[in-house]
């Protein structure tokens, strides 16, 4: 269709643009919520391309929005630039720089768009929950398809993320002095050690698929006093969000166990959770053909392919949505998190995938805008899926 190929010559001509948009991020790594400079460099990208930019959008600082086409059909295209405190480890220098080419490549065709065209930018991905924030102020209302892609050291159409349930829990005990009097207090870190074993012990019933990890982020005051409060972290994962509160409340029955164990006190609370993604398959399925004739085949991700989790699950429970995942290393080579892998997204080979993704996106968005039984069909899966 000649009409995608002058998407993809337009994305080909703002190529060095959204590499170099991706190196500055790359080396500005900025965590959840403050991505100034990040949102500031991306926005000011849109309004080069002629687009008019809403900033701050949803209460929260780093969040913009921008619109190109007519009224009608709408697509959103979501970008991801928060980091990670050992940098851009999970490449989301590379999602926002596909997302802008993307952008730029149907801006190309502004006033042929059958629609229209949303670039949404979504901070704090990172445990932040910035779409959910967006979600909840009404950002997504007119939008009926949103998509996004992820580096990792696969390639596949759809993702398997699991939903999230992110608990802080805190134990205060009574401060006595470790040497002179250790019987007059009582140990909140005794307690959130117990808390640790009786969780691991629990892991083994735990059904398959399911997943949960804590660290502790207060163990103490001093080394000479015994711990009055102490404060752990766990995040459970799983299947469902149903699944996952499970998991969350076996946790705090162990925690509650260790504090009648250790005469201290346990609180809990919940400070997060995502939900799982619904993959659109008719959606993704249009992509993988994109991604085909690109030059590269793409399936949907196998039930045994390691997962994590995102906030893209909630928006794909409110309506139809995909996050396909693009390989910038081989298998083993590094993955997402890892040191080795915050190397491997600043790559020219990282780069040229960005570039790919960024076509099979732009055209499935147009696809989504130009034929109305594909939009319509990601709709009555959607309803049926949900």
């Amino acid at each position: 269709m000649a009409i995608h190929e002058e998407i993809c010559r337009s994305i080909d001509g703002f190529r060095d643009r959204a590499t170099d948009l991706g190196h500055q991020i790359h080396a500005h790594p900025e965590l959840k919520f403050e991505e100034r400079f990040a949102a500031e460099l991306i926005s000011n990208r849109l309004v080069e391309l002629g687009a008019k930019v809403e900033r701050s959008i949803g209460g929260l600082e780093t969040a913009f929005r921008s619109s190109i086409g007519k009224p009608g059909p709408t697509v959103a295209i979501l970008a991801e630039y928060d980091a990670l405190p050992n940098g851009h480890s999970c490449g989301h220098n590379l999602i926002c720089s596909a997302a802008l080419a993307s952008f730029a490549g149907l801006a190309a065709i502004r006033e042929r768009l059958p629609g229209q065209v949303v670039i949404l930018g979504t901070p704090a991905e990172e445990g932040g929950g910035g779409k959910i924030a967006l979600l909840e102020s009404g950002a997504f209302k007119d939008v009926d398809v949103a998509m996004m892609a992820h580096p990792m050291d696969g390639e596949f159409a759809t993702i398997n993320a699991l939903a999230t349930q992110h608990l802080r829990i805190t134990f205060h005990g009574h401060a006595a002095h470790a040497a002179l009097a250790p019987w007059a207090g009582a140990s909140a870190l005794a307690a959130v050690i117990q808390t640790f074993q009786s969780v691991d012990a629990a892991r083994l019933h735990f059904h398959d698929g399911s997943r949960l990890h804590g660290i502790i982020t207060n163990g103490g005051q001093a080394v000479n006093i015994v711990p009055e409060k102490t404060v752990c972290e766990f995040l459970a994962r799983a299947p469902s969000s149903e699944y996952a509160r499970e998991i969350a409340a076996r946790v705090v029955r162990c925690a509650d166990a260790a504090a009648l164990a250790t005469a201290t006190t346990a609180t809990h609370e919940v400070i997060g959770g995502y939900k799982n993604m619904i993959n659109s398959l008719a959606v993704a399925h249009r992509y993988a053909e994109h991604s085909g004739a690109l030059g590269v085949k793409v399936t949907e991700a196998p039930s045994a392919q390691p997962i994590g989790s995102t906030d893209m699950g909630d928006v794909s429970h409110a309506l139809p949505a995909i996050h396909p995942v693009f390989r910038i290393a081989d298998p083993g080579a590094g993955n997402c998190h890892e040191d080795t892998f915050e190397k491997l997204t600043d790559s020219p080979r990282a780069y040229e995938a960005m570039i790919r993704v960024a076509k099979a996106m732009a055209l499935t968005a147009y696809d989504l805008l130009a034929d109305s039984s594909l939009l319509e069909k990601a709709k009555t899966e959607f309803a049926a899926r949900k």
